[in-house]
């Protein structure tokens, strides 16, 4: 059966794969369109798993909202470069997928991986199919769902890198940004002083006591030295102690107070944090694909 041009780029279009590659599918299933498309999907699905010891640790990180800003889902998708972060496929991939979680309720990726995102399959169906194309590991690592039932979400994303969703009672859209802004910018562990781990507080104030004692005065001022260090401490951790981003002259919970307004919770993602990157050459990596290459053309 002749290939046409026409046959070429309806596959092109069913599929987004290079021009080349439709061809050669349709050249080996003899022009059945169908079993170029699972073909491809095989090829695809194997590329995948070769690439999936691979560390992503660029990404984006993505949130969507619903209209009246009391559902939201926020996700980290992860890749191995930032030139890839910054590619279209991917960064269509990234909101697709996570206005398919809001659309569907999903807080889980066991979940999300198997639902269904458009006519070509699944969402893990359609991480191959992008990994296979891009040529990278792509990792959907984690997503977190919001239900304000009373208040509103304040969201902010901040370059693609770092998203923050924050619940927020009793204050209006603005200064529920302005809040979702400041945990973007200053990165607080946990909502008030009061919700601080104990075991983190004694493991501060044995340092502190350290310190303290150091200094060789008398034991009534080493005491408040330690609980004004501890004070401090406990301020620096949480959002209500912080120094307010946009008014560095106030608290966020005096900002609150004013506002008559609570946070009742937060989430904060930043790309790649946590995973343990690995150094990688790319030069020599390149290098070392055009020699190949070059031996193989020999």
């Amino acid at each position: 059966m002749e290939i046409t041009a026409t046959l070429v780029r309806e596959l092109r279009e069913r599929t987004n794969a290079p021009m080349m590659e439709c061809k050669k599918a349709l050249v080996n299933s003899k022009g059945d369109i169908e079993e170029a498309i699972t073909a491809m999907r095989t090829a695809g699905q194997a590329k995948a798993d070769k690439k999936a010891h691979r560390t992503a640790a660029e990404g984006l990180i993505t949130i969507c909202m619903n209209s009246d800003e009391t559902h939201a889902v926020m996700t980290e998708i992860n890749c191995e470069t930032d030139f890839v972060a910054r590619d279209s496929n991917f960064i269509e991939f990234t909101r697709h997928v996570t206005q398919v979680a809001l659309d569907k309720n999903i807080s889980d990726l066991d979940v999300l991986a198997n639902t269904p995102l458009n006519a070509e399959g699944s969402v893990e169906e359609n991480r191959k199919t992008l990994v296979a194309k891009i040529g990278e590991n792509i990792n959907i690592r984690r997503i977190a769902a919001f239900d304000a039932k009373e208040g509103r979400l304040g969201m902010y994303v901040h370059g693609g890198r770092i998203g923050v969703v924050a619940h927020v009672k009793g204050a209006d859209a603005e200064v529920a940004k302005g809040i979702a802004m400041h945990i973007a910018a200053n990165n607080p562990q946990v909502v008030s002083p009061a919700d601080v781990a104990p075991d983190v507080i004694e493991k501060e104030k044995s340092i502190f006591i350290a310190q303290a004692q150091e200094s060789g005065k008398p034991a009534e001022v080493i005491e408040k030295m330690i609980q004004g260090r501890l004070n401090k401490f406990l301020d620096e951790v949480s959002l209500l102690g912080q120094s307010y981003v946009r008014d560095p002259d106030i608290t966020v919970g005096a900002l609150l107070k004013s506002k008559k307004g609570e946070v009742l919770s937060f989430a904060r993602f930043a790309v790649g944090e946590g995973i343990e990157k690995q150094e990688v050459d790319f030069a020599s990596e390149v290098m070392a694909q055009v020699q190949g290459s070059s031996k193989n053309a020999g």
